[in-house]
């Protein structure tokens, strides 16, 4: 049972899932485990994730891990027809097409939670809402699920603040082997590929505004000023300001960053970030594209109210002529431009992601009725067992602590 754009574009999707097998090492040991132990024999899966072919992977480790999987999209514009194609001809449950509207990327999400899942992937948040909306009616089976993302956990803890967390969920996103690695240096690069693979423009040289200082915005103001840029961060939190400013790059207000930036970026997880007095003060040819979860960092709605004519520039891009004749462009309609406009992150960043997310799912298993409706952390044995495997899967060792270290160490003066 599958909806999906076109089923003929299946061995496309096929070659760029072999492609990213080929350099996701830790997740091939722990699905070969999972070949062996069936740990999820007779359970159903619902998956709401960036449909690409890295996610595919873990789909397919999921269901060899007995797991009967139903897999949607998490944003219109991050899943890949053909990667969507060769899951549904593997047999997997796939509702899934590239550039659908709210109300069918809605039915989507939906569609996956018909099977009244015993397991979840979230990634955003967008299943969790349904279950305690719409879909209430669909968590008889329920044992917990995982979060991929910084927005869907914002969301998973006020929803535990306000009480209303009804089942167990697991805060991937903070585990070092994810944050330390997907959201600094995975960000970092996806988000450049998708700005310079959209625009072909230089980075050298130009003036970029980076919007939120998170792991996230670290990682990406590390690769721009790598690549030459003038980096200016705008921050809310005044410790993280400071580590920008002694990073070495310059901080301020947006309003004071909005005339001087080439390229801006947000990566905040917020909503109105850039709104429309900044776009009052941007250059002409300024380039805006967005990195957040939702695409609500960059206020659209101002924009086009401030606009006399809104084009298509070249794909993945908008122009907004705004009255005085200056042109503002905004990338992939100003949803996640780095899954959007590109590929995403590296496959060996999401070797460990998923790695984490297919363990955390095992875990959410072996303890099912003995966990309580709030947010968990990664195990810590989860966290060093991938980070084991990493290295060894990357050439590195490391030293172990000798006895009398360890006594050492313990040793109460």
């Amino acid at each position: 049972m599958s909806s999906v754009l076109d089923i003929t574009l299946a061995p496309f999707g096929r070659k760029k899932i072999e492609w990213v097998k080929s350099y996701m090492p830790v997740l091939e040991i722990i699905g070969s485990d999972f070949c062996k132990k069936k740990p999820f024999e007779g359970l159903k899966v619902a998956m709401s994730i960036h449909l690409e072919a890295k996610t595919a992977y873990l789909a397919e480790i999921l269901r060899d891990g007995g797991a009967e999987v139903y897999i949607t999209g998490c944003n219109p514009l991050s899943t890949q027809d053909d990667v969507a194609a060769a899951l549904a001809a593997e047999g997997l449950n796939v509702f899934a097409r590239h550039g659908v509207g709210e109300d069918e990327y809605k039915e989507h999400l939906k569609a996956v939670l018909d099977c009244s899942p015993h397991l979840l992937i979230d990634d955003g948040g967008d299943l969790v809402q349904l279950l305690h909306g719409e879909c209430a009616n669909k968590t008889s089976n329920l044992i917990g699920g995982c979060e991929e993302t910084t927005t869907g956990v914002h969301r998973l803890f006020a929803r535990m603040r306000a009480g209303l967390l009804h089942f167990p969920m697991v805060d991937v996103n903070n585990a070092d082997c994810k944050y330390l690695f997907d959201n600094r240096y995975g960000t970092g690069q996806s988000t450049i590929d998708g700005i310079m693979n959209t625009t072909n423009l230089m980075i050298a040289g130009k003036t970029v505004v980076i919007a939120g200082y998170g792991w996230c915005g670290r990682g990406l103001a590390m690769r721009m000023k790598g690549m030459g840029a003038l980096v200016i961060v705008t921050e809310i939190d005044p410790v993280k300001a400071i580590e920008a400013a002694m990073d070495g790059f310059r901080v301020m207000k947006m309003d004071d960053a909005a005339p001087l930036g080439d390229f801006f970026v947000t990566l905040t997880g917020c909503c109105d970030v850039i709104v429309g007095r900044h776009f009052d003060m941007m250059k002409d040819g300024a380039v805006l594209a967005n990195s957040g979860h939702f695409d609500v960092e960059i206020n659209k709605r101002e924009l086009e109210a401030r606009s006399v004519k809104i084009f298509d520039r070249r794909n993945n891009i908008r122009g907004y002529r705004q009255k005085d004749g200056r042109t503002l462009n905004l990338l992939a309609d100003g949803r996640l431009v780095n899954l959007a406009a590109a590929n995403g992150h590296p496959a060996e960043i999401m070797d460990m992601s998923f790695a984490l997310q297919a363990k955390s799912l095992e875990w959410l298993v072996q303890n099912k009725g003995r966990l309580e409706n709030r947010i968990y952390p990664v195990p810590a044995e989860i966290d060093r067992y991938v980070a084991e495997l990493k290295l060894k899967a990357i050439g590195c060792s490391i030293d172990s602590l000798t006895v009398q270290q360890k006594e050492y160490l313990e040793k109460v003066d």
